[in-house]
């Protein structure tokens, strides 16, 4: 039986991590940025506490492990999201982007999270978000 490589201990340690102690305290941080897909399966809003930033009407994130994480599996099944930026929710569009160059846009989000993404990554991809105009909008 072979050894598992380390990009997967890598990627088994983080997500393990990230989904039963720094996931669930920051999900309930107010003003911690949150991405809210639906589940491919479950068909139940998930949500996930990311960095990111917005720019206009878009707003951008990287993902650390690309097509590998639950919540770009599940943009992948329906774009539909929302995320809450400084304490409000904005319904919009999440778009993949393979062909953006991922490195080149961490240097423009949060610093913090950026090396986090940067430090743990193996299959870095860009996401942006068009949110939608004046439709969606709630106080949380």
């Amino acid at each position: 039986m072979s050894r598992p490589r380390s990009s997967d201990l890598r990627f088994r340690a983080t997500t393990g991590f990230q989904r039963y102690v720094a996931n669930p305290v920051l999900r309930r941080l107010p003003f911690h940025t949150v991405l809210e897909t639906t589940g491919r399966v479950s068909g139940l809003p998930r949500r996930t506490p990311l960095g990111g930033r917005r720019v206009g009407d878009s707003f951008w994130l990287v993902s650390e492990f690309g097509e590998r994480s639950q919540y770009v599996r599940n943009i992948l099944a329906d774009p539909r999201v929302r995320v809450r930026i400084r304490g409000r929710w904005y319904s919009g569009t999440a778009h993949p982007l393979p062909d953006d160059d991922p490195v080149a846009r961490l240097r423009t989000l949060p610093r913090f999270n950026s090396t986090g993404v940067r430090a743990l990554g193996t299959n870095l991809l860009t996401i942006r978000v068009d949110l939608d105009r004046d439709r969606g909008m709630t106080a949380v």
